[in-house]
């Protein structure tokens, strides 16, 4: 038992980086959730942002945003609030990391997508945040300084 908390502690200090990181991406994603609840017109200006930007998004995503994302606005900036509160919380919290930190990466996928920016262009922050959120859903995040780590004795597919 000693030499399980040895290591323990070990994984601990070699992983606080990325404890740091998981952090900010969550304390990130809760402030731009809680921002965007807190707003009665954000439903609108996502509608103008996708307007503004559907010549430039990509084709495929294009008729996505116009038959679906924008008849549907009020669901979609809730969503998307709500979505980026959750993201948020799971991450500073630790908890259910990985399901968080994939929703991340795939709501972010989604910002890109309808952005339009290049891969490499030096606007794109979405590319950003995309690398940060699958690395955070592909190491144990959640399992150092955060709830996952006693949750997932109990709760197998916390693992």
């Amino acid at each position: 038992m000693v030499d399980r908390l040895s290591s323990k502690r070990r994984r601990a200090v070699q992983l606080w980086p990325i404890v740091m990181l998981r952090v900010y991406a969550g304390v990130f994603f809760t402030n731009a959730g809680i921002a965007k609840i807190g707003r009665d017109d954000f439903a609108e200006g996502m509608s103008r942002f996708l307007n503004a930007n559907l010549d430039r998004s990509f084709a495929f995503y294009r008729s996505f945003v116009e038959s679906i994302v924008l008849p549907n606005r009020d669901l979609f900036a809730a969503l998307v609030s709500w979505g980026e509160l959750a993201v948020g919380i799971g991450l500073v919290l630790g908890l259910a990391t990985r399901y968080a930190a994939f929703v991340g990466a795939f709501m972010v996928l989604n910002f890109w997508f309808a952005k339009g920016a290049g891969f490499l262009d030096g606007t794109n922050h979405d590319v950003v945040w995309l690398f940060v959120l699958l690395a955070l859903g592909l190491v144990p995040a959640g399992r150092i300084a955060g709830l996952d780590d006693g949750l997932s004795y109990r709760m197998p597919f916390l693992r």
